[in-house]
């Protein structure tokens, strides 16, 4: 629930602000509050039990794409990586890959620091390296993304306004089938 600062509530509502400028309604939102998934970047989390949460909201929505972490999380955060694991295990040893879910798993590839900063400079790079999907957003596109960051205010932090600014994540990502 995003309650690393016991600001639990006030990030769901932020979550669901950012969700509706991203057209996504709040019925679609699932929030997870478990004790023994923590929001800590230091906690990796349960994979077993995550996976659970995962394919509850896939089987409950009839979700037919995901898109998750890599095993570095992006930025290296534990629960990023758990929530990547937790969708590899889902994938490998649940009904996830069943013919009646036909659900595939798409993974954002994490970048050096250098690549990660360098914005839209890294389109060259990304272009000419493998990958299964590119996805490259319009000036209009990356000002909805970023006033849909801007509603995480409580998160807001001084190298997240960087990130804002320079992040290639803002502008290009590139994903790879899991």
């Amino acid at each position: 629930s995003g309650n690393y600062y016991n600001q639990g509530e006030v990030r769901k509502k932020e979550l669901e602000q950012s969700c509706f400028l991203l057209g996504i309604p709040a019925s679609d939102v699932t929030v997870i509050d478990h004790r023994d998934l923590p929001d800590n970047p230091a906690v990796e989390w349960d994979t077993q039990l995550l996976a659970t949460f995962v394919l509850k909201h896939i089987e409950a929505n009839n979700i037919n794409l995901v898109v998750t972490f890599d095993a570095g999380g992006v930025s290296g955060h534990a629960n990023h990586i758990s929530l990547y694991t937790a969708v590899r295990y889902s994938l490998l040893h649940t009904s996830l890959n069943a013919s009646r879910y036909r659900c595939r798993v798409l993974v954002l590839e994490s970048v050096s620091l250098f690549r990660k900063y360098i914005s839209i400079l890294d389109i060259a790079v990304s272009c000419l390296l493998p990958r299964d999907a590119l996805f490259i957003l319009t000036e209009e596109e990356t000002e909805q993304a970023r006033r849909a960051m801007r509603c995480h205010r409580s998160q807001l932090l001084w190298f997240r306004h960087i990130y804002l600014l320079f992040s290639r994540y803002m502008v290009i990502n590139s994903l790879r089938l899991l």
